[in-house]
């Protein structure tokens, strides 16, 4: 797990924190095909809040809905942000949160040469300072498989995949050898596996794949 603060970010999100004082809990931005951002977040009932996201011209087609006096909020944003930077690192967000236009993000990094790249990506941009790196303990490897609507079975063989090195380049395991621990077949690991990247990515880049994931190899 890590942790990012995002100071100076002019996204609409920051923006919006810091002109009307509104604490902002934003779930992950998808990048869609158009470059277009869909933003889905929440916020305490304000006012000021949805007039500043109304007059904004990088927002489009703000929709609303209250459930227990806090505002759910879906649109469109024009510009994209830092987020999308950390994200095509291999970030997985698990949560945002806007205040006084600095943004808090937490989120999993699987593997050391993808944490590197995330850490690299960090340090070239500008804003983002890292506040800390910790490792990911049971009851939040269990949230982050809901979050991500992935099923028992595919969080099981992410797991395995990723402690028994299959992730690493070069690969220190093989599809066979982690069906094996498994106890399943190479195929029905595969399968499993693919869809749970499927799942992964399409939430993450908001497109539809073809199944197409991984070489399907050893």
């Amino acid at each position: 797990m890590v942790e990012f603060r995002i100071e100076g970010d002019d996204c609409p999100l920051a923006d919006a924190s810091s002109a009307t004082g509104t604490p902002i809990e934003a779930a992950p931005p998808l990048l869609r095909d158009d470059r277009n951002v869909l933003l889905r977040f929440s916020a305490q009932a304000s006012d000021d809040l949805i007039d500043y996201l109304d007059e904004d011209d990088r927002i489009r087609y703000l929709y609303q809905s209250v459930t227990e006096g806090r505002y759910n909020y879906r649109c469109l944003s024009l510009q994209q942000c830092v987020v999308h930077k950390l994200i095509s690192a291999g970030f997985m967000v698990e949560s945002l949160t806007y205040r006084d236009g600095n943004a808090i993000l937490t989120g999993a990094v699987v593997g050391h040469e993808i944490l590197q790249t995330v850490m690299e990506t960090a340090g070239e941009t500008v804003g983002v300072k890292l506040q800390r790196v910790y490792a990911l303990r049971a009851t939040e490897d269990a949230s982050i498989a809901q979050q991500w609507d992935l099923t028992p079975a595919q969080e099981e063989s992410l797991r395995y995949a990723v402690e028994m090195g299959y992730f690493v380049v070069p690969r220190q395991t093989t599809a066979s050898e982690v069906a094996a621990e498994l106890g399943i077949s190479k195929s029905a690991f595969l399968e499993r596996l693919h869809r749970a990247q499927h799942s992964l990515f399409t939430q993450l880049f908001g497109g539809v794949g073809d199944g197409r994931l991984g070489d399907g190899g050893e």
